[in-house]
């Protein structure tokens, strides 16, 4: 059979499954609020009840965690009463707007709109935030490194390892859509003047794409991989762009933080074609944090984390495991399509070929489906190239100690905006081993190193003077005396992990900083 008639019999299937479906779960999402139910399950948990009523309804339930408690205990008897009513009663809450988008009911407290200010060019904006949580629906896990980014313009983040993401809103965007993107996920969508000041748990729903085998066994993976490279200039441009990131940084000692260095940099960001002119940084703000005492006898310390986020724009300087003939040394394999926004995604999982010189990397490649980006690469340094490289990654001061690599895992993500793809989030974590000479005990380090694009612009684009120039393998610079939790301003940053948020809030800190 070809595979244009299996396509065929699986859209008959999918219309003939919608005709199947019960009507209460096609139910518009105007009148769902409106729509009359009978709910009998006594005094439980709020939790339980909206998972009843989403068990019913087919709708799904986004909220501010700080105005609903899912563990307070409520009634739930009602009897032909409209759902509105039914979720006024349980969630007992006066000023709370419920507002329905997709399949999902999203419960927020009523932000009166802002007053009208007369401003000058001397007074500041009116900044408010966005933060929440997002996490898997089902398993309710945190998703770490998910895009947040507001529709219209652009502007946007990354969740944290924690899954937790902030965002700060001008009075100009209040009336954009925040976006929030994962790979195999439905995207979800939030208007802004609706999230502001709310901390929303976000609920991220799997997409299961149901590919016969015959389609997947007919797509040639390496002829994907090279497409990747033959779309280069098409999907990433050939002009140079301005963007603005937050790269940040941390070594820990046996889990407990040792240096941690944040800063707001501006990029000019070289084209992906037809230029041999470099990647440029300049640093608008930074601190660095210290925990090092004299009694430390060593201390690992990272070499060059922001250079290596620019070399890891492995679509500017060429991966190595899609950069032509390198790809001899590697194995492809097409083991999955996922959803990403409205369209999908191939995903290739890579390893060294046996007779590979030098096996370098795995890891899989997630690759548009229609255009052929890469939407991103997640892969880690093999152990026999580790050996290779165990003095590349860190500076160890001290002589008396021997310190080796034991893993170094990345992950490379782009983000399309306005028909471009833009380096959006650069993740690095290493492990590292050290033992004293003449000693038996190992100490453990963890490393990682981030770098998150929150703004990219084609307009007025230009090189930096030398002067302004960051040395990409120093850029923290002169001290102050404590931990300032609003040091940033209006600038957008990544919101620290809880563990890192209390080592940072607990230790003797020397804090450096430098701006603009």
């Amino acid at each position: 059979m070809s595979v244009n008639g299996t396509v065929s019999k699986i859209l008959k299937a999918i219309a003939l499954l919608m005709l199947l479906i019960p009507p209460q779960k096609l139910l518009c999402q105007e009148g769902i609020l409106d729509s009359v139910f009978t709910f009998r399950a006594g005094s439980i948990k709020t939790g339980s009840a909206l998972d009843i009523i989403t068990r019913e309804t087919g709708y799904h339930f986004t909220y501010d965690s700080r105005l609903v408690n899912p563990e307070k205990k409520v009634e739930m008897n009602f009897r032909q009463i409209r759902l509105k009513v039914a979720l006024d009663s349980i969630l007992k809450g006066d000023s709370l707007v419920y507002s329905v988008i997709d399949e999902f009911i999203i419960i927020s407290r009523e932000i009166p709109p802002p007053a009208r200010v007369e401003t000058d060019s001397l007074t500041r904006p009116l900044l408010k935030d966005i933060t929440g949580l997002i996490v898997d629906g089902e398993s309710s896990e945190p998703l770490s490194f998910a895009a947040i980014g507001l529709k219209n313009t652009g502007r946007g983040s990354v969740s944290n390892n924690n899954g937790e993401f902030g965002l700060r809103i001008h009075p100009v965007d209040y009336d954009d859509t925040l976006v929030v993107s994962y790979l195999g996920y439905y995207a979800r969508e939030i208007p802004v003047r609706q999230s502001l000041g709310n901390f929303f748990r976000i609920e991220m729903r799997r997409e299961f794409i149901s590919i016969p085998e015959i389609i997947i066994k007919n797509q040639i993976p390496w002829d994907i991989v090279n497409k990747v490279r033959y779309n280069l200039t098409r999907n990433y441009g050939n002009t140079p762009a301005r963007t603005t990131a937050f790269y940040r940084e941390g070594v820990l000692r046996k889990n407990e933080l040792q240096t941690y260095s944040e800063a707001v940099l501006q990029i000019y960001k070289s084209a992906y074609s037809g230029t041999l002119l470099n990647d440029q940084v300049k640093v608008l703000k930074s601190r660095k944090i210290e925990n090092l005492g004299i009694s430390d006898t060593i201390a690992v310390r990272l070499k060059a984390g922001l250079n290596t986020c620019l070399q890891l724009d492995g679509m500017k300087h060429g991966f190595d495991f899609i950069s032509g003939e390198s790809m001899l040394d590697y194995t492809y394999r097409l083991t999955d399509i996922v959803s990403f926004d409205e369209e999908a995604a191939y995903e290739i999982e890579f390893s060294p070929r046996e007779d590979a010189d030098v096996p370098m990397f795995r890891g899989s490649l997630f690759i548009n489906t229609s255009d052929f980006a890469l939407l991103k690469a997640e892969f880690s340094i093999t152990s026999d190239y580790l050996k290779e490289m165990r003095s590349s990654f860190i500076s160890n001061p001290s002589r008396d100690f021997t310190t080796w690599p034991v893993s170094v895992d990345y992950s490379v993500s782009y983000r399309k905006v306005a028909g471009r793809y833009y380096l959006n989030h650069v993740r690095g974590d290493l492990r590292f081993e050290s033992r004293q000479k003449k000693r038996i005990f190992k100490t453990l380090f963890d490393v990682f190193f981030e770098m998150a694009v929150t703004s990219s612009s084609l307009e007025n684009v230009v090189r930096f003077e030398r002067e302004e120039l960051a040395p990409v393998h120093s850029v923290f610079s002169r001290t102050i005396n404590s931990y300032d939790p609003v040091f940033w301003g209006d600038q957008e940053f990544l919101k620290p992990e809880e563990n890192l948020l209390n080592a940072l809030k607990n230790m003797r800190v020397k804090l450096q900083e430098f701006s603009e």
